[in-house]
Formats: structure tokens, C-alpha cells, sequence
């Protein structure tokens, strides 16, 4: 069903529920027309949804600025007067994360799930007024055929000329600043000349505000960096059965939990990832800590933690150290496929929903004072015109 279809739908035979997947992006930029007029079960896949929004009003042929600063005032009425100007204005850059914007969004939903523990608690302290809870995320699970993914992964080296005993690293998803990129090649190029041959796969679309193929330019690196660019699905788990460790960093980070990492679980690849609040409950070994191994300590690891603060030092260290240790890179990446079956599968993430919705379903939409352009329903034309011809209410 097309978004189009779902209004007169709805009108005929209401849906119990409405399910909403949000996030700060412009690919959900169709949800805003719904989700204020159709309370529903608001996922929320960031925390912080401002960038997207502002974009959605402001980049238009006639840009809804008035609706823009109303929305800003009503989620933030203790921001500074004269902040909408500001964004108006293109000069928000990383304040977006501290005006995120989702106050309405969550005071108008009967529910409100995210993606973890930890982000779930900081948005239900910093709106009390609103229901929230955490939801499993999973993802399919990318080695359902393993022994054609290893043959085509195998056949991808070689085809790439990556030699066999060399150490590939992955990254997947928006080849971005954020994914810390420009890090991971400068973590390259610092490995010392007779150390373990480290090459880079990059897979994803390439950010319009970062020019990848420069820097790997600049650092010398065009033989040992493949940019793939955007892999439909069906070829994506080859291309991550071919890397040996997965890079996951994130910096800065709105809270989100990466499908690009929980992929990178499932296909049993041990993961580096930026040493983040949500992540406190998930097994994983400290940087600075001496290893890059399970031990007694965290015998479960399932990957390497690394603090921005730390990381020009750190993330040259630990790669080293796993392209150096096949033993440590199979133990971590078992338990990284143990993770991801008792936690992200698919299934799991559907029981969840079953739950949630049943929940949510049940709950009554909240009473939430929206600015004006959020009410209007769009018939004020139709209405005038009818009253015109002497009817007072719309024949539907």
C-alpha cells in the first residue's frame, strides 16, 4: 500500500494500529504528514531528529519557515529566541543534537520505542509525560547460506587482488566523516612497513560532504582501499565474509543502534566500535586495556571498544594487533555470531514487535497541544467552497 492509499483506507476500515519508523533521515521525510493526525507506535531510530526535519521545511520551493520556528518553539520553548534563525540560516551543524526536536513527536504517540536500553532511559527521563520503552532490533541473517557466501567472498579477494594472508578490514554502510573514515585510513597508513598487510573494503553510497577517494589519494592508499559503493543486499554478505575485522566506529553519535553492525555480528566478524554510553551492556574488550582477546575477565568479548578521546592512538593499535592474531579475530568473531543469534535475529526482533504492538495498541492516543499547521487537516480550501454553495460539512 502506497502512502497515498492509506488515508481513505484508514476512513473506511481503521487500522487498530499505526506503526511509524523514524528517523534522521530524508527518506522518512513522508511520515510527518501522518504522524500527528494518526497517533500511533512511534519506532524511533535516532535521537535526534532535527537535521531531517528542518531540511524536509526549509529546502523547498517556498520554504515553510513560520512552521519550522512554530515546531522549534513548541518542542524547545526554553531554546533561545532567536535559534530557528540560526538553522534557517544553514549554521546549525552539531547543535542539531542539542535541540533534537522530538518533543511532539513523542508527547503524540500512544508509544514510543528505540533500540536499546540505554537511549530508552534517557528519553524517558527527559520527557517523563511521554511512554517509552526499548525494542530489539535484528537483521537476516547473512550467512543463511554459508558455504556460497565463503566460495563468493573467497573469489571477491581474488578478484579485488587482495592477497591471501593479508588482513582486510570492512566498513559498511554511508561511507561518511561520522563512520570515521579519514581515521581508519590514517590507522592504515601508521601501521609499521613490516607488520601485517592491512587492506580496506568500504561499502556503501559515498557522502556528498566527504570526499573518500581524496584522502585515500593523499595517503598513498588507491592500491589498498576498494570503494564498492552502493551492494544490493543479495551481494552484501559475500562482501562481508570477505573482510577479517569490521569497522562499526560512530562519532558523534544521536544514540542509534547500527543494522551495519548487527549485520557485521551475524556474519561472525569481530567488530571495532566507538566506546558510546548504549553499548554499556554489551560485552566488549577496552582499548587501552592490553588485548585484543577474550579472557577469563570478558570471555564473551564480541569486539574492541574504542574512546574518541583515545582513538589516534588506539585504533592503530588494535588493528595491528588482530591483523597479527588470526586466534583472537576467530574467538571474537564466534562470540559476535553468538550475540547476534541470542540477541538480533529476525525472529526475536519479531516476537518483540508482537508484544509491543499489543501494548501499544491498547493504550489511548495522548492529549498533546500541537502548533497550528500540525492540525490542519488540509480542507480549509474545500470547506470555504462549500460554504459557498451552502453546505456546512464535506460530503466524506
Amino acid at each position: 500500500m502506497s502512502p497515498s492509499e492509506f488515508v481513505w483506507r484508514h476512513r473506511r476500515h481503521p487500522y487498530d494500529l499505526i506503526v511509524y519508523q523514524l528517523g534522521n533521515s530524508a527518506s522518512h521525510d513522508f511520515i510527518w504528514a501522518y504522524l500527528f493526525r494518526y497517533p500511533g507506535l512511534l519506532v524511533l531510530h535516532d535521537a535526534q531528529i532535527h537535521q531531517a526535519r528542518a531540511l524536509w521545511l526549509l529546502r523547498r520551493l517556498e520554504p515553510r519557515l513560520d512552521d519550522y520556528l512554530a515546531e522549534l518553539r513548541a518542542n524547545h520553548p526554553e531554546a533561545p529566541a532567536d535559534l530557528g534563525w540560526l538553522f534557517a540560516a544553514g549554521l546549525g551543524g552539531q547543535l542539531f543534537r542539542h535541540w533534537p526536536l522530538l518533543s511532539l513527536a513523542l508527547g503524540v504517540s500512544r508509544l514510543a520505542a528505540v533500540h536499546n536500553a540505554h537511549l530508552a532511559r534517557a528519553l524517558a527521563e527527559a520527557h517523563p509525560d511521554a511512554a517509552i520503552t526499548a525494542i530489539t532490533m535484528g537483521v537476516a541473517d547473512p550467512l543463511d547460506d554459508g558455504v556460497a557466501v565463503t566460495l563468493q567472498a573467497g573469489a571477491l579477494r581474488a578478484r579485488l587482488g587482495i592477497p591471501s594472508d593479508a588482513c582486510v578490514v570492512g566498513a559498511y554502510g554511508g561511507v561518511t566523516p561520522e563512520k570515521r573514515i579519514p581515521e581508519l585510513l590514517k590507522a592504515v597508513v601508521a601501521q609499521p612497513p613490516d607488520g601485517p598487510r592491512l587492506y580496506v573494503l568500504l561499502v556503501g553510497l559515498r557522502a556528498p560532504h566527504y570526499d573518500v577517494d581524496a584522502d585515500v589519494r593523499a595517503l598513498g592508499l588507491d592500491a589498498r582501499v576498494h570503494i564498492a559503493g552502493y551492494v544490493p543486499d543479495a551481494e552484501l554478505p559475500a562482501w562481508m565474509a570477505a573482510a577479517d575485522v569490521c569497522c562499526c566506529l560512530r562519532w558523534p553519535s544521536n544514540g542509534e543502534t547500527s543494522a551495519s553492525w548487527l549485520r557485521c555480528l551475524g556474519a561472525g566478524r569481530p567488530t571495532l566500535v566507538t566506546a558510546l554510553a548504549q553499548w554499556q551492556d554489551v560485552p566488549l574488550l577496552e582499548a587501552g586495556g592490553g588485548g585484543v582477546a577474550p579472557t577469563a575477565r570478558t570471555p564473551g568479548a564480541i569486539g574492541v571498544a574504542i574512546d574518541p578521546l583515545d582513538e589516534p592512538r588506539d585504533l592503530p593499535h588494535v588493528l595491528a594487533s588482530l591483523a597479527s592474531s588470526p586466534a583472537a579475530r576467530q574467538a571474537l568473531g564466534a562470540n559476535a555470531r553468538a550475540w547476534w543469534e541470542a540477541h538480533h535475529t529476525l525472529p526475536r526482533m519479531a516476537d518483540a514487535y508482537e508484544r509491543l504492538i499489543e501494548t501499544a495498541a491498547a493504550r489511548p492516543a495522548p492529549a498533546c497541544t500541537l502548533p497550528a499547521h500540525l492540525v490542519d487537516d488540509g480542507t480549509g480550501t474545500a470547506r470555504r467552497i462549500l460554504g459557498e454553495m451552502g453546505m456546512s460539512a464535506l460530503p466524506w
